[in-house]
């Protein structure tokens, strides 16, 4: 897919998301204000750490759609968006349908989906590591991933999960997000 339609889909995403988050406030209205440059661009940013041959990924406590919607659209991946909240299960539908992008939503905790596991899984604001892996894990396939954005306290969260976890560790710096990193994490095995 070209950028123009990546573009254009995004742009979508934002005008259906305007009209949603008027009735419903699933962004507060200072986030929805900078929602590109502190959304779209935030989740935009773990587009490229995705490794080649990647289908599809699994998008924990999916929200409003970052990053889970928005990497469907830009990398043209199947993404499977598990949100609990019916209200923004139905609003991903909705964005799913008028974007056109390659996404289904599972309106579930992950914990209780018989979805296979995939190569890919992310998250953005869910939960503490220790916690998100103990969700993620057992849905992330042989030889995957994980990509998490993490704000500054993540060096904590780290210190925390490996008193539980075995894993690879990569921190890269977020371009939105000053001290914020998105966490590629790798050969998660528990204690």
């Amino acid at each position: 897919m070209n950028g123009a339609d990546v573009a254009a889909k995004l742009d979508a995403l934002h005008a259906l998301l305007a009209n949603w988050n008027a009735l419903k406030g699933f962004v507060s209205r200072h986030d929805f204000a900078a929602l590109w440059p502190r959304h779209v661009e935030d989740s935009l940013q773990i587009v490229p750490l995705i490794a080649p041959g990647v289908t599809r990924a699994i998008d924990i406590g999916s929200g409003a759609g970052f990053p889970g919607l928005v990497v469907a659209i830009a990398a043209g991946i199947h993404v499977d968006l598990f949100e609990s909240n019916k209200q923004k299960a139905a609003f991903l539908r909705e964005a799913i349908r008028v974007a056109g992008a390659p996404a289904a939503v599972h309106a579930m905790r992950i914990e209780d989906s018989g979805l296979p596991p995939a190569p890919l899984i992310t998250a953005r604001g869910v939960s503490a590591l220790p916690l998100l892996l103990t969700s993620a894990v057992p849905k992330l396939a042989a030889g995957g991933c994980c990509l998490f954005h993490k704000g500054a306290g993540f060096e904590a969260e780290v210190t925390a999960a490996r008193r539980v976890w075995d894993m690879r560790v990569e921190r890269i710096p977020s371009r939105t997000g000053e001290g914020a990193v998105i966490l590629r994490l790798s050969d998660v095995t528990r204690r």
